[in-house]
């Protein structure tokens, strides 16, 4: 138990302890005199029970008057959510209407209008390194003006884009070393990362992962990695696949390229991380994810005001001296 104002606490027991002894010293003097004078000094006991409950009374008022409270654990949908946005040209493709970002996009608000305040979210636009657009923040506006904000350029290195939104979780660098060996970055069990992306990986390959827009059938070397410092973290990413395995062309810097989605890529990084998979062929589709990705539920201690209860408490007391008193004496005071 915890005390707001502990100096108001000290001052009322010291009162309340002034007050009991005064009463032992006048019942005292009394049971003195009644000697004296020969009389026996029956009840003792009984006559100072009034003035012990209003002793009592004054003690419980001051712990109230102290501001205590107790600290209890709280359960609530808590944590922090990385939006990790691919922002690639394959994702101009036009195979989901409007465009594959045009319908991450309204996903993505879709999901931020979905969640409690409680909730910090952040956004991560990847194209190759990753590029953090919103600090994780309560402020839920700021995340929907990142995602308005975005437009379509250059390659995707789901790697890069992974370890930027662990950084933005972290707030600290989260980086492969350059022998591979993966960083320990803690454990983050109410962090999740909402993957959009239409699979497309051109990080260091160390199998079979495509390039931009691609159809690898497994995930690059270093995605691969990123992927493994998420999943000993604890984050699970969720990955939204954006676009149709039909696929189409692109125009990407002059060049006309075939994109179709790679769900392959995709289902292998939810499924490491303890993530699922989304898929998604239309905005309708995708305007739906927001309620079927299940954040978890985290514990924090919470102060519990307790001033209320010692005062009901107090007053009980209190009337409780009062009317022993009167039943005692017949008198109030």
């Amino acid at each position: 138990m915890t005390f707001a104002n502990p100096i108001l606490l000290a001052v009322g027991l010291v009162v309340a302890a002034a007050l009991a002894w005064a009463a032992v010293a006048v019942a005292r003097r009394r049971a003195t005199a009644l000697a004296a004078a020969g009389v026996a000094a029956g009840g003792r006991r009984a006559r100072l029970a009034g003035v012990w409950f209003t002793v009592a009374g004054i003690s419980v008022l001051a712990i109230a008057a102290a501001g205590p409270a107790a600290t209890v654990p709280v359960s609530h949908a808590s944590g922090t959510v990385i939006l990790d946005m691919d922002v690639s040209g394959s994702m101009a493709a036009t195979d989901v209407a409007p465009s594959r970002l045009g319908a991450a996009k309204q996903a993505a608000q879709s999901f931020i209008s979905a969640q409690p305040a409680s909730v910090n979210i952040g956004v991560v636009a990847f194209e190759q390194g990753g590029l953090e657009a919103a600090i994780p923040s309560p402020d839920h506006t700021t995340a929907s003006a990142a995602i308005g904000r975005l437009s379509t350029g250059g390659g995707t290195s789901l790697g890069s884009a992974i370890l930027a939104a662990l950084s933005a979780i972290t707030h600290k660098t989260v980086s492969i070393a350059a022998n591979g060996s993966a960083p320990d970055i803690g454990y983050w069990p109410s962090a999740t990362i909402v993957l959009f992306s239409d699979g497309g990986d051109s990080g260091n390959s160390s199998a079979s992962g495509g390039g931009a827009g691609g159809t690898g059938a497994s995930t690059s070397a270093e995605t691969a990695a990123a992927v493994a410092v998420a999943a000993k973290a604890g984050v699970h990413i969720d990955t939204v696949g954006v676009g149709t395995a039909a696929g189409t062309t692109v125009d990407v810097e002059g060049y006309h390229l075939f994109t179709g989605l790679d769900e392959a890529t995709l289902k292998s990084i939810s499924q490491t991380s303890g993530g699922t998979y989304h898929p998604a062929s239309d905005a309708s589709e995708l305007n739906g994810i927001a309620s079927s990705i299940n954040l978890r539920l985290t514990v924090t201690n919470q102060p519990l005001p307790l001033a209320g209860a010692f005062i009901i408490l107090a007053l009980v007391l209190l009337a409780a001296g009062a009317v022993l008193t009167v039943a005692r004496t017949g008198r109030v005071i």
